[in-house]
């Protein structure tokens, strides 16, 4: 039987009038996988279109290569190898790193877990969710700019950062050093929000949110949103643990 074409083309199907749905390449293992999860997202009523399908590394990155995407779900294992998916990650996050991915996994394994964040991952989703409806939500969360984790899987990132850096002296600036509207940025980020509802809670631009994110992670030393929560929630606990 003849391999796969790379990264097929799917006929963008809208589903709804108006705002354009976020355009979604699915890596899965099988072109049947693909199929069927096309067939599912267009039953939904969430603003998601599977624009591509793609089967292994180089389908992937031929697909990115011709842009148009704005969320990748990305399969841990692909048609070339187990763990493909998670190897292409770090080539993604080089060259396209404004577009999130969601890694999708047959079972939940804390290392590969891990793994996907520091690939580059945004999201994690597990095959044993058995509301698909969740993984649109996900899908929809890392495309608005939000983390998509559980609480044990955030405490299982928390708990490897420790691992990995020197915890602070108490006389270290740690938050301090932010201005107090960058404190608030940084704790809605916290909270979930992406940057659209945070501008609109503080009154400011999304632009603006921008700017203070980048001062934020200047004056942290950190790159991304992923470690901004875990700093802040790292900083939280040392606290508690010093009263």
């Amino acid at each position: 039987m003849a391999s796969p074409s790379a990264a097929r083309m799917l006929e963008e199907t809208p589903l709804s009038v108006g705002r354009r749905p976020m355009r979604v390449l699915i890596a899965l293992r099988s072109p049947m996988d693909c199929q069927l999860l096309l067939i599912a997202s267009n039953r939904s009523r969430r603003q998601i279109s599977i624009v591509a399908c793609a089967v292994s590394k180089p389908d992937i990155l031929q697909r990115f290569s011709l842009g148009s995407i704005d969320v990748a779900l990305i399969n841990a294992d692909l048609a070339d190898g187990s763990m493909a998916g998670l190897e292409v990650l770090p080539e993604i996050l080089a060259s396209y790193r404004k577009t999130p991915i969601v890694t999708l996994f047959d079972t939940w394994n804390d290392d590969l877990v891990l793994h996907a964040f520091r690939a580059g991952a945004k999201g994690v989703f597990c095959r044993t969710e058995k509301k698909l409806d969740m993984l649109w939500k996900c899908i929809a969360a890392v495309h608005q700019g939000q983390v998509w984790a559980n609480s044990g899987q955030l405490h299982l990132l928390l708990n490897s950062i420790r691992k990995t850096i020197p915890i602070r002296g108490a006389s270290s600036p740690g938050m301090n050093l932010l201005a107090t509207r960058e404190t608030q940025v940084a704790n809605l980020v916290v909270e979930g929000l992406p940057n659209k509802a945070i501008a609109l809670k503080l009154g400011i631009t999304e632009h603006t949110v921008n700017n203070y994110l980048f001062r934020i992670y200047n004056k942290l030393g950190i790159s991304s949103r992923v470690e901004l929560v875990l700093y802040v929630m790292k900083e939280r606990e040392h606290r508690l643990c010093a009263t």
